[in-house]
């Protein structure tokens, strides 16, 4: 590639015209809304930061897992209790992943390609590791080789490494935030020279000019989602959301819907919990289908934090003002936005009843030994929530 000395402006003028692409894909409702196209700005800048990562450290030689969506990544609409981290790969490659486990809920590894970062398409996942399947030492440790074939005299725990694979993406599910030891891992190539040197010019400036395609997808994907479902007619009304061919993890349900709220006014929703899962939760998000800031707020609710009632029946309060009530999911200034739920392994998928009653009258609508919370110690929750939030592990 020939350096002519003008590559910093190169890459401003490839960023620049996504500041008219995003004015444009913002629903029509919202253009002249100041704070939602701020907003849009803001998922610009997360779009930008995730294709940052790999344009800095990516190289599929000598991987490296960098974010791919959490708090500060708000793209794709991350799930509040899931760190979501990636590598590049070479195809055919092989990689040995070494590290511990912890403790938290769930951590699973997924081979990926074509990358949608870059195609802009979805795909489905090629496989999926779980790492309850690896074996593990009394603290934790573990070992794993993914390749095309097991090493020669390798008896460790192997997986196969699917031809197409050329990402690797693992989702760390965490219920109880700040109590569960994050994992911790690393990745290294098993069939190159340890010693990564120096990278050449023309190996920078291709990854410098990935970052406006990789930025324009993170950020334009999804600002149109929730607008879809109110067209559809799925306003305070639930439906099955299929991911199977946008790189879901098999196992998991989804259902949601958008959301449309007065001041006064509140939804409840109210499901049977399956007699057996792995996890489950339900989040909100905005407009543009950036989650809804989970660490600041109790906008999102899992299985250890959301109270189950005594008949079995999971109901929650949603709202703009606090009913006072433990289950309460707070819409954060959002009027309109979208709700979504998932199970993951669960014996059943059941969808969630909704329904919209007056808040002033919401304790008329719920069990009498629905859980109080009074305002102190709602401050005191949140204040706790937003501690344990950090004390997760997103960089």
């Amino acid at each position: 590639m020939a350096n002519d000395g003008l590559e910093w402006e190169k890459l401003v003028d490839g960023l620049r015209p996504l500041g008219e692409a995003m004015r444009k894909r913002v629903p029509e409702r919202l253009r002249h809304d100041p704070q939602v196209m701020a907003e849009s700005m803001r998922l610009l800048l997360a779009g930008l930061s995730r294709a940052s990562s790999d344009a800095m450290v990516g190289d599929r030689r000598h991987p490296m897992f960098v974010p791919e969506l959490n708090i500060a990544q708000n793209i794709f609409q991350p799930n509040a209790d899931t760190i979501y981290k990636s590598c590049l790969i070479e195809k055919g490659g092989s990689y040995l992943l070494r590290g511990d486990r912890g403790t938290v809920r769930m951590v699973i590894l997924a081979q990926m390609g074509p990358d949608t970062l870059r195609t802009g398409k979805h795909h489905p996942l090629l496989g999926q590791i779980d790492f309850d399947d690896l074996a593990t030492g009394e603290d934790g440790s573990f070992e794993v080789v993914i390749s095309p074939v097991r090493p020669s005299g390798y008896e460790g725990d192997w997986f196969r490494l699917e031809p197409d694979c050329e990402k690797l993406m693992v989702r760390i599910v965490a219920c109880d935030w700040g109590v569960e030891r994050e994992p911790r891992f690393g990745i290294a190539r098993l069939d190159v020279e340890a010693a990564k040197g120096r990278p050449a010019a023309a190996q920078l400036h291709e990854a410098f000019a990935e970052m406006p395609g990789i930025t324009s997808v993170c950020a334009l994907a999804f600002p149109t989602h929730v607008e879809e479902l109110r067209d559809e007619g799925y306003i305070n009304r639930f439906k099955i959301f299929d991911v199977s061919q946008m790189s879901g993890l098999a196992g998991q349900f989804y259902y949601e819907c958008a959301y449309e709220l007065a001041e006064d006014e509140a939804l409840i929703s109210e499901v049977n919990v399956p007699d057996s899962y792995k996890y489950w939760s339900i989040i909100l998000t905005n407009d543009l289908y950036e989650t809804t800031d989970w660490y600041n707020n109790q906008s999102s609710l899992n299985d250890m934090q959301g109270l189950v009632d005594e008949d079995g029946v999971f109901r929650t309060v949603i709202s703009a003002r606090d009913p006072g009530v433990h289950n309460w999911l707070d819409i954060s200034g959002y009027p309109t936005g979208a709700i979504q739920g998932r199970w993951f392994e669960a014996s059943e998928k059941p969808m969630p009843t909704l329904r919209k009653v007056q808040l002033a009258d919401i304790l008329e609508h719920l069990p009498e030994s629905t859980r109080r919370v009074s305002p102190q110690q709602r401050a005191i929750a949140l204040r706790n929530r937003r501690l344990s939030a950090q004390m997760r592990i997103i960089w």
